[in-house]
């Protein structure tokens, strides 16, 4: 027998004595054991502690000896499955739906599914529970390749636990993070995507995440006990869970990655999923940097963050589904929009209504141009900002060339100790555009927020 033929067959036994299939850890196991490998060989390549595969493996042997009605061990297993010949053959028989009997256990494998009926929540191996909850609904995906791929390696093969997918407003996280979906779902047992837009609290995130996984089971009131079922499902069940609009746990008006008060606890949760071991993965999405994850990041290689920049050459398709003009005039619509897919929809709009649809038009004037939606989306993100952010930018609005922070304390009338928080601040929040010259650090405002600091503030006035 193959390792296919065992699995199917051991998923078959436990399918009838527990009504469930084989979760992804129990088939780690199996395919171990049949390799000879050890349990710690196993929990590593499963990313699980030994004393945990011990425990599952433990269970498992228990359900397949109550099934063959023989004691099966890891170190037995495939001698007996090897010995019982019969097996094979009667798994050609149970294929076409014909009752055999192992020992005292029928088996039928269109009938055994269909005796008793499966709970909504139960999924088969190449079908995992996809819940998604308040997710959009995606009509266009514009080339991201090299970020998939990325977050693919690091969620498959380097078994991150937790991404941050970090951008500005409209650059396309959601997005992203629901085509990764479509692209590995079938390594997954669980998916489920939440969007935090409206700030839930996290016994409210957690309640709502283990009714998921149990949905006929009463959910603690104890946060403690939440969290510990949570990683527990974590640890049985391959899971990718993508939160997104992390930054709306973030207050306003102060330095960046400060939470809400009452919402200091998601700290504890973002560092108990990189800490204890389990085989899961969680995406969050903001536009700000948490700062327990710029911390764990330096503490920890499982942990990544992806910093979403503009779609470049591929943002050509934007302007082609909008049906604009003058494609020779394309490239320089990017480079001042940025590539961001959301200005560039907006500003479409704008370029179709008043100049139909003419590029070369529209950029004629000196000045670039923001509509008015466009900077409603803007004032949501400078709406946070504290008091001194908005008096760098202001001032870095004004400037030219991008500039180091050297001139920047001889020239701002601002402690220095401020000066540093504000712009480390504005770092974590991707408002500066930052580079290298001769082992300097330079920083500068991209031409869209330039010109929205312009239109917007008129005053340089700290309260």
């Amino acid at each position: 027998m193959d390792i296919s033929e065992i699995l199917e067959l051991a998923d078959e036994l436990v399918f009838v004595k527990t009504g469930q299939h084989l979760d992804y850890l129990q088939k780690s196991i199996l395919r171990g054991t049949l390799k000879g490998q050890k349990y710690w060989k196993i929990a590593e390549e499963t990313h699980s502690s030994e004393g945990h595969v011990r425990d599952v493996g433990s269970k498992l042997w228990k359900i397949l000896s109550e099934g063959l009605g023989e004691d099966i061990t890891k170190a037995n297993f495939r001698a007996i499955l090897e010995k019982a010949k019969i097996y094979r053959n009667n798994i050609s028989s149970a294929i076409v739906g014909e009752t055999i009997t192992v020992n005292t256990l029928n088996i039928c494998r269109e009938n055994s599914r269909s005796d008793t009926p499966k709970p909504q929540t139960e999924q088969t191996p190449t079908q995992p529970h996809i819940n998604l909850g308040d997710a959009p609904e995606i009509f266009s995906f514009f080339d991201r390749t090299i970020q998939l791929t990325t977050l693919e390696t690091w969620i498959l093969q380097q078994h991150s636990r937790l991404i941050a997918i970090l951008g500005i407003s409209g650059i396309g996280k959601t997005t992203l993070s629901l085509k990764l979906i479509e692209q590995i779902k079938h390594n997954f047992e669980y998916i489920i995507y939440r969007s935090l837009r409206f700030s839930p609290t996290l016994e409210t995130t957690l309640t709502n995440l283990l009714q998921i996984f149990a949905p006929k089971t009463e959910t603690p009131q104890n946060i403690e006990t939440q969290l510990s079922q949570l990683i527990n499902y974590l640890r049985q069940h391959r899971c990718l869970i993508i939160l997104d609009d992390v930054h709306t746990l973030f207050s306003s008006k102060q330095l960046a990655g400060q939470y809400q008060t009452g919402y200091e606890n998601y700290h504890l949760f973002f560092q108990l999923i990189t800490q204890v071991t389990h085989q899961s993965c969680l995406i969050v999405n903001s536009w700000e940097k948490p700062r327990e994850v710029v911390q764990l990041k330096k503490e920890n290689n499982i942990i990544h963050c992806l910093l979403l920049e503009g779609l470049g050459e591929a943002a050509k398709e934007i302007l082609r589904v909008q049906e604009l003009l003058d494609e020779d005039y394309w490239q320089s619509l990017i480079e001042q929009y940025q590539g961001n897919p959301l200005w560039l929809e907006l500003t479409s709009d704008l370029i179709k209504d008043l100049f139909a649809g003419r590029v070369s038009e529209f950029l004629q004037w000196d000045t670039l141009i923001l509509s008015e939606t466009l900077q409603a989306q803007l004032d949501q993100q400078f709406q946070r900002l504290t008091a001194q952010e908005i008096f760098v930018m202001i001032q870095l609005a004004k400037e030219n060339e991008p500039v180091c922070l050297a001139h920047f304390i001889k020239k701002l009338d601002l402690p220095t100790s401020e000066l540093l928080n504000a712009m480390q601040s504005l770092g974590m929040r991707l408002l500066l555009d930052v580079k290298e010259c001769d082992r300097t650090r330079l920083f500068s405002l991209n031409p869209v927020l330039k010109q929205y600091i312009k239109n917007r503030y008129t005053e340089t006035k700290i309260n």
